[in-house]
């Protein structure tokens, strides 16, 4: 508004002497600018179509003229025409007929002395021809612009030659150039008619103008106009910002009375040199006298930092010089400086908030913490922490030993200590003290601090001579523990560290802090909750003969989880093979997976078909969800401890090769072929374990020696950026064999997890991959019993010699006692037909089968009872021994080992320990 206001007094006398002087308005001065330049630009516009036409025409007289005396040139006949007597009769009929459809104005043909034979004007013909023809005689073609018969011409003269080259005539063809140039007629009127409209226009603009600049001034006649400037003068002086105008000499026009008093101008300063001006800042001189223009340039002048624009006048209408307006911004430059300082201060610690503590992990925050101080606050960061809070516990002691947890900072080449290294820390050192106190340490001055320096002079050398001056120590400090600290190190701005970048630091390190805590306690639950959990998973798998067995189980990146498997041996060398999982992650998703796979392992003792025990496990999880449900037991949101579980139990035997299978609401298996032949078996699906109701199914496979059965979780197959049948597709690509060789389990594991696990998995990960063996009939030996007690010597001899032929004599003894109580109980307590298997594998197995479900229990005979002591005998010689039911009946089965202690027993011992369990002496 100052800026108008003295600008406009400045030109006020200007204005007025100018109206004297021109007595046109502006709108009228402006409408005879562009009546000029329209008529300017419409006579350029004429002059450069007439010289275009001009040349244009020229050129096409030429070209045409050429064409045609070149075509008549060898037109058929003409030599023949020129033979004879009298070559005008034959040839002024076809050039007038060539010259009339040609569009050219003439046609002549001549002798090679330039005679005519032919001319539009008949009286031409015998003349000599009006033009140049010895270049034309000589054999080449010429064009050129004459004065002819018929006026300003531009003819071509083209050479007419017989068989031998020779030239025996001329022709040439012209054209008038004033028949070519009626172009300028044509254009001539569009010229005119937008000059025309532009003018109108024009008119139209100055119309407007003028309508505009009487709203503007709302008819304000000369006194009005006058009350304006006295009104602007008395703004010009009202107004608290500087106003200097300048004249084009140097020469102080005009300084309001603010300006007076920001300068501290002597009084009649207006009229004198700015150089000249007594008290004025040298500084300010010299840009009042540059004359260049300025925005919101800070100048030191009389103790005051003083904003200063400066402007030229010309461009404005006004005579020669500049304007300049004055601020006083020593206040406003020190409020902006602190400002500028704590809204940087904010903008830090809202991005610590944001960017310290993404993850659960106590080195990566650390890291974090370097990241945001370094270089917004400090030149390098680095961390150091309690080894115990590495770990996720809490520090013990007054030890100041800390390990560098991390390190960063502008250069990666630095002397500070390196990241993992532990640190003993003297206690005259800031780190100690900060951690022993729980305060913050400044140490202004690092090359005059002999306490920091006690801790590696040869070190602190090597940092003070690399230009690190300053530290800041502040301790990371969470719900009263001190977990270590954090040293923030200025190397390149000059100036050491004060106290409120002590406030600013400890602000920043409280933030960490407690991030570092949370990250310390996730640690610590974390490394519980896998502890308790691989715990509960098999530690080692059981040997056995029937499968050779791969398996991973990875945790999930959140946090453990309800993932199982298991591999359990069954009589009669057979095995079984377990994947489950628990819905959920964390303590009880891993107590109860543990709780599952204990009862897992109680039914299959119970030696129960896959969907028998499916259906036992379905009951068990649908007593705990109630009983846990009645005691007010509730998970993180609330609802049921148990929230759903699957499971997939399979039974492989190797004797006769075939798998029977059962899943509840699992993932299918993979199963893959000698060969490499992937496929998914399709086996009938239960519902997931919990909801009861509804029955399982039980699914066999009948499996070549050497096939590999693939159990796993959903955590393998399923990802939130995948569908699972992509998933499916993956493993089974994984599975496959790249050159149709045949792989281990444990090489078949690497392939699928390097192919479908990802570097941190949302979900828990159990593979199981078992490869399946088979027993020989050179390892099986069975026979069917004839239905009566005398059968039974005939047994004991048949497997006493199949003994002999496997090595095994020494145990034939305790085989023949355990085969005569198991046949004799089965043909006096069962049913038709009765069979015995023998089983040589990694133990001797008994089998003996019969028709009959009733199951024979084990007691102890009275001294007076005469039977019952048959299975007390079984039990005493055997390993192990117990019952099995089949679709046809049950089977009775006992194990002996064949190394260690139960072969001595078995071999040695059976004899005197059958006389002892009868009470009776050896003879």
């Amino acid at each position: 508004m100052s800026v108008a206001a003295f600008t406009d007094r400045f030109r006020g006398v200007s204005v007025r002497s100018l109206a004297e002087r021109l007595p046109r308005s502006v709108a009228g001065q402006v409408f005879a600018l562009q009546v000029t330049l329209i008529v300017l630009l419409v006579l350029g516009a004429v002059l450069a179509l007439l010289l275009q036409s001009r040349y244009d025409g020229e050129r096409e007289a030429r070209n045409r003229s050429l064409a045609v005396a070149e075509t008549f040139a060898h037109s058929p006949g003409l030599l023949e025409a020129l033979e004879t007597p009298a070559p005008s009769q034959q040839l002024q009929p076809l050039t007038e007929t060539a010259r009339r459809r040609a569009g050219v104005d003439f046609i002549v043909v001549m002798d090679t002395d330039g005679i005519r034979y032919t001319h539009p004007q008949p009286e031409r013909i015998g003349q000599r021809f009006v033009g140049t023809i010895e270049p034309s005689l000589a054999g080449r073609v010429l064009t050129e612009r004459v004065q002819g018969p018929l006026g300003d011409e531009v003819q071509a003269v083209v050479p007419v030659t017989d068989a031998d080259g020779r030239v025996v005539a001329l022709v040439s063809a012209g054209l008038k150039v004033a028949n070519v140039t009626g172009v300028v007629n044509r254009q001539l009127p569009v010229i005119l008619g937008t000059s025309a409209a532009g003018l109108a226009v024009a008119t139209a603009g100055s119309a407007l103008v003028t309508r505009r600049l009487r709203r503007q001034t709302h008819g304000l006649g000369p006194a009005e106009m006058t009350r304006v400037y006295e009104h602007h003068d008395a703004v010009l002086h009202a107004v608290r910002e500087g106003v200097v105008i300048v004249g084009g000499d140097g020469r102080l026009v005009l300084a309001n009375d603010e300006a007076l008093r920001l300068l501290k101008l002597p009084p009649g300063a207006e009229g004198r040199h700015v150089s000249e001006l007594p008290g004025l800042d040298p500084r300010i001189a010299e840009l009042l006298g540059s004359g260049r223009p300025a925005t919101d340039e800070v100048v030191p002048a009389a103790g005051r930092l003083l904003a200063v624009n400066q402007r030229l006048t010309h461009p404005y209408g006004g005579p020669g010089g500049t304007v300049v307006t004055i601020r006083d911004t020593t206040e406003l430059r020190a409020l902006t400086g602190r400002a500028q300082v704590a809204r940087k201060r904010l903008n830090l610690l809202y991005d610590a908030g944001v960017g310290i503590g993404t993850t659960l992990d106590v080195g990566r925050t650390a890291e974090e913490l370097a990241e945001v101080a370094v270089p917004r606050f400090a030149d390098y960061v680095t961390v150091d922490l309690a080894d115990p809070v590495l770990r996720g516990e809490e520090p013990t002691g007054s030890s100041t030993e800390m390990r560098r947890t991390a390190s960063r900072g502008i250069r990666d080449e630095h002397p500070l200590y390196t990241v993992g290294r532990m640190i003993a820390f003297v206690p005259s050192t800031p780190q100690a003290k900060g951690f022993g106190s729980g305060r913050a340490e400044l140490v202004p001055d690092l090359s005059r601090a002999p306490g920091w320096q006690a801790q590696d002079p040869e070190r602190a050398g090597r940092i003070v001579e690399y230009g690190i001056h300053s530290l800041i120590t502040v301790p990371l400090k969470a719900r009263g523990v001190v977990l270590g600290v954090a040293n923030f190190w200025r190397s390149e701005k000059p100036e050491p560290f004060e106290d409120e970048d002590v406030t600013l630091a400890e602000e920043l390190v409280a933030r960490a802090a407690v991030a570092i805590d949370n990250a310390r306690r996730y640690t610590r639950e974390h490394a519980m909750a896998v502890t308790l959990q691989r715990s509960l998973l098999p530690r080692a798998l059981p040997e056995q003969s029937a499968v050779e067995v791969a398996h991973r189980y990875l945790p999930a990146q959140s946090g453990v989880g309800g993932d199982w498997f298991d591999v359990i041996p069954l009589p009669g060398s057979r095995v079984a093979l377990v994947v489950g999982d628990v819905v959920g992650h964390g303590l009880h998703a891993a107590a109860t997976m543990g709780r599952l796979r204990t009862a897992v392992h109680n039914f299959s003792t119970l030696d129960l078909p896959p969907d028998e025990l499916l259906g036992r496990l379905d009951d068990l999880v649908g007593r705990i969800d109630q009983d846990e449900a009645e005691a007010g037991y509730g998970g993180p949101d609330g609802g049921a401890g148990m929230t759903g579980a699957t499971c997939l139990y399979a039974v492989y035997d190797p004797v006769t090769r075939r798998c029977a299978l059962a899943r509840a609401g699992h993932p299918m298996p993979a199963l893959v072929h000698p060969g490499g032949h992937v496929e998914y078996p399709d086996l009938p699906v239960g519902p997931p374990l919990g909801l009861g109701g509804i029955p399982y199914e039980t699914a066999e496979l009948e499996l070549a020696e050497g096939s590999q059965l693939v159990f796993y979780t959903d955590g393998l197959i399923e990802e939130r950026t995948r569908d699972i049948d992509v998933g499916l597709d993956l493993l089974r690509l994984a599975l496959a064999p790249p050159d149709g060789v045949d792989r281990t389990p444990e090489e078949s594991c690497r392939a699928v997890l390097d192919a479908l696990l990802p570097a941190r998995p949302k979900d828990d990960v159990a593979l199981l991959i078992a490869r399946t063996r088979s027993l020989g009939p050179d390892r099986v030996a069975d026979w069917d019993v004839p239905f009566h007690p005398g059968a039974v010597s005939g047994l004991r001899a048949a497997a006493a010699e199949q003994l002999a032929t496997w090595g095994l004599s020494d145990a034939a003894f305790t085989t023949e006692l355990i085969l005569s109580e198991l046949i004799t109980n089965a043909i006096r307590y069962g049913t038709a037909p009765v069979h015995v298997r023998l089983i040589h594998d990694r133990v001797l197995t008994c089998e003996v089968s019969d028709g009959s479900s009733t199951s024979p229990h084990l007691r102890y005979a009275a001294t007076t009872d005469e039977g019952g002591r048959g299975l007390f005998l079984v039990a005493q010689l055997s390993e192990r021994w117990g019952t099995r039911y089949t679709g046809q009946g049950k089977v009775i089965w006992a194990e002996q080992q064949l190394t260690g202690p139960g072969a001595a027993f078995g071999a040695g011992r059976g004899a005197e320990f059958f006389l002892d369990a009868l009470d009776a002496d050896p003879l």
